[in-house]
């Protein structure tokens, strides 16, 4: 598909990516011709927990638009961070991160991406999942 041109792109089905989150199809290379821009939707349930990864070579943005959300990062995943609505999340390129939802209510984000697709450059990182007990 080609990126001359303007289009409006309708939401499309839902995926479960790598790191274990549920998305919605959005603006992605396959979806408008995009070459280094995605921007997705997810939905993180109460309870929800990604597997540690990082997006390698690749920016993160969030934008919160509905409840809480916690991030650890780190090389050993040794600070934390929570995000509420209203607020942004950057996550540089290769930066280990572990995303989290233990707020009690859903929370809703937009994730934009340095690259044609979300799922491009993860790589996961198991050995660090036990660091953060609990989800």
């Amino acid at each position: 598909m080609s990126a001359s041109t303007c289009r409006v792109i309708r939401s499309g089905e839902s995926y479960v990516g790598k790191q274990g989150f549920t998305y919605v199809v959005g603006l992605t290379g396959a979806s408008a011709g995009s070459r280094a821009l995605c921007l997705t939707a997810l939905t993180l349930p109460n309870g929800a927990r990604a597997r540690t990864h990082l997006h390698q070579g690749i920016e993160t943005a969030a934008y919160i638009i509905e409840g809480e959300v916690e991030m650890y990062f780190g090389d050993r995943l040794e600070h934390h961070l929570e995000a509420r609505a209203g607020e942004y999340v950057y996550v540089p390129p290769d930066m280990p991160h572990l995303v989290l939802n233990r707020s009690g209510a859903p929370c809703l984000t937009l994730v934009a991406h340095s690259a044609a697709d979300d799922q491009e450059g993860i790589v996961l990182l198991p050995e660090l999942d036990a660091l953060i007990p609990g989800g």
